[in-house]
């Protein structure tokens, strides 16, 4: 298949970043000499992952509908901007293939290359789908899906194919047990105000536990200074603090316990790795989608689940120390989400996309 283009559209956050990035190396490797190009918004958190990965970028001047108020007002005045650029970039790149992995970025991108006649996919990560998927269901040729409850959404063209994960996570062994508790905490690649405060604020209550219970936090960089000084006073001076990781599978891999959202992505990454989590939902997250996520690890076994309204230091404390004397619950909890796992899916997911480029030329 020469000559091939393919643009994949969404952002917003990392959790619909990577899977894009996962994809455009998957097809990389099927397909050599195939051209990417990526459509994202103009936050700055996504363009320096997309400027530290070396990939081919552009932002659109858009900006969310969802919740309502300033920031809908705002986003439905950039619309016709957004969309005259789209279209320029459509008409000017020709691609073979538009692809939605989410976020209100992947909107214009999809919703005018169906209509243009190019073959679209949308990715739902999500239990539950965002807003934007949810009026591009009807345009995509193809949606494919990381849970099967999700189907339920896209009647007809609907795939369950898993969620596109770096095999760098799929790859990492289980970690043997060695008498302490090694913790992982991170709120996404912007950091988590709420998670931040809850870890510092239960480290008082966890002095006792200095040499057993080693912490790793990644915190975002609004919170880096404040997240030092807490663990330096609580006598956890050892704890590996930073703004962002990106070493992230190495981490995963060295942790037994990963405290967290349940953004899309990072529940894929828990599933593909087979690690123990406690989960804290974003509450403010759009229709509840990360506590949805977040059910669905917590059904399978897989982790506990924290709402934030119940979120308090004594309680994180206790759940910390909890499985520090019961290691056993954590090798159940990996074992269990085995069943979740489909470390095909990124592979699977490129295949379709090849698929729908051959169908299309052919038409």
């Amino acid at each position: 298949m020469s000559g091939v283009r393919v643009v994949i559209s969404g952002g917003g956050t990392g959790g619909h970043l990577y899977p894009a990035l996962v994809l455009a190396r998957t097809l990389r490797g099927m397909e050599p000499g195939i051209e990417i190009l990526h459509v994202g918004s103009r936050r700055l958190a996504e363009q320096r992952i997309m400027a530290a990965q070396g990939v081919r970028f552009t932002a659109l001047p858009v900006e969310g509908l969802a919740g309502g108020g300033r920031q809908a007002v705002r986003g439905l005045a950039l619309l016709p901007a957004a969309f005259l650029k789209s279209f320029r970039i459509l008409r000017g790149f020709k691609p073979g293939l538009a692809v939605g992995v989410g976020g209100f970025s992947s909107g214009p991108i999809v919703w005018l290359a169906s209509h243009m006649g190019i073959p679209t996919m949308i990715m739902e990560s999500n239990v539950k789908p965002g807003l934007t998927n949810r009026r591009l269901a009807g345009r995509a040729d193809k949606a494919a899906v990381a849970f099967e409850a999700t189907l339920a959404s896209f009647p007809g063209n609907g795939i369950l194919l898993g969620n596109p994960v770096r095999p760098e996570f799929t790859a990492l062994p289980r970690k043997p047990r060695d008498g302490g508790l090694s913790v992982l905490v991170f709120g996404g690649s912007q950091g988590s105000r709420i998670l931040n405060q809850a870890l510092a604020a239960s480290l008082p209550l966890l002095t006792g536990l200095a040499g057993r219970l080693w912490i790793v936090h990644q915190t975002g960089p609004d919170g880096l200074s404040a997240a030092r000084r807490a663990y330096a006073e609580s006598g956890f001076g050892e704890a590996v603090v930073e703004a962002y990781f990106e070493d992230m599978p190495a981490r995963f891999g060295a942790a037994d316990l990963i405290v967290a959202r349940a953004g899309a992505t990072t529940c894929a990454e828990l599933i593909a790795s087979r690690r123990a989590a406690l989960l804290v939902p974003f509450a403010r997250a759009a229709e509840g989608h990360q506590s949805a996520n977040a059910e669905a690890l917590r059904a399978a076994g897989g982790a506990e689940v924290i709402e934030e309204r119940e979120l308090t230091p004594l309680r994180l404390a206790e759940r910390l120390r909890w499985f520090l004397s019961h290691p056993e619950a954590l090798t159940a909890m990996e074992d269990r989400l085995a069943p979740l796992a489909r470390p095909d899916a990124a592979r699977r997911i490129a295949e379709l996309c090849l698929d729908l480029m051959a169908r299309g030329n052919k038409e």
